[in-house]
């Protein structure tokens, strides 16, 4: 039956399916989808680009489900482009985003706590938590473009790709790798990969190095009782355990300037060792980011109807569970 619908959807110039129990509903545009569908409902968006405003925001418990924020050679469908930012307010509670690429940030706690949301398979700028009082945020095999600020809430970062984060406080980050850094302003300016208090902090890579201009650049910094181990950092100690490099980055990661979906970002041959242990430890990573449900991976249509007056049409899904 999802299988055909898929098939419906693809062909009939990309509608958005809302599915809440054995019902479908179709919708043309996203703020549509979004204020159409009901409570638990999960929101399917085919390959495209799908425009949002500013205004609209996410206020009931929805699952977000794009083909991947990665146009994958095994799907047809490209990939699935939220332009604008996310919100997710009042009442959003238990909602999720998945495969998709966001131009944007991701808001969550506009206006109200909002708890246990789950962004997994994602391209977002960054991810802003707007409320303190949120709980059981995750983000998880994702890229965050630039600085995410998670308003000192207890969210849990796992094996993603990010820009740099502050304002965690008792949550959990591991299993990441930190291509940059932010400014944080405290008599001087330095420069932070990570700010965070309460935290475990652990297997993450974190490529920030040196001096920049006249400001130190550190590559940590965290508040009282975080549990920190076994973090590869340049030039520093920092936690049980930590691998410091002492050579250039180029010698140790292949591509480490530029680590996006794009690019081919390795460990080289002596450091091969640590692949595991660090973004492709926990649960793993996925450079080929694809959601659980089914995707187009072929489709072939004759040029015209046969004698009878059919037109043949096959169609290939394959489908992806977590």
């Amino acid at each position: 039956m999802f299988v055909a619908l898929l098939a419906t959807v693809a062909i009939q110039a990309q509608q958005i399916a809302v599915v809440n129990g054995g019902t479908t509903k179709l919708y043309s545009n996203l703020k549509d989808a979004i204020e159409g569908a009901e409570d638990g409902s999960v929101i399917y968006l085919p390959g495209g680009g799908f425009p949002i405003a500013d205004t609209d925001t996410v206020k009931k418990k929805l699952t977000i489900i794009g083909i991947s924020h990665t146009a994958n050679s095994d799907n047809a469908d490209g990939r699935t482009t939220i332009n604008g930012k996310l919100i997710f307010g009042k009442g959003s509670s238990g909602s999720a985003l998945m495969g998709c690429y966001v131009s944007g940030d991701v808001f969550i706690g506009a206006g109200a706590a909002v708890n246990d949301v789950l962004l997994r398979y994602d391209n977002m700028n960054s991810v802003q938590v707007k409320n303190s009082g949120c709980r059981g945020i995750e983000v998880n095999q994702s890229y965050l473009r630039n600085t995410s600020d998670m308003g000192g809430t207890n969210v849990k970062l796992t094996n993603n790709i990010i820009h740099s984060v502050k304002g965690i406080n008792g949550g959990l980050i591991t299993n990441n790798i930190f291509t940059s850094n932010y400014t944080y302003y405290d008599g001087n300016y330095f420069h932070y990969a990570i700010n965070a208090s309460n935290t475990v902090i652990a297997y993450n890579v974190i490529l920030t190095t040196g001096v920049s201009g006249s400001y130190h650049v550190w590559s940590v910094f965290t508040g009282s009782n975080s549990e920190v181990h076994h973090n590869m950092i340049y030039k520093k100690d920092w936690g049980v355990d930590c691998v410091n490099i002492s050579v250039e980055w180029s010698n140790v990661f292949e591509n480490h300037a530029g680590v996006t979906p794009s690019s081919n970002y390795h460990f080289k041959e002596e450091y091969k060792k640590y692949e595991g242990l660090y973004l492709y430890g926990g649960t793993g990573f996925k450079k080929d980011p694809l959601p659980p449900v089914p995707y187009i991976t072929d489709c072939n249509v004759d040029e015209q109807t046969d004698a009878e007056g059919k037109l043949h049409i096959n169609i290939k899904v394959k489908a992806v569970t977590e």
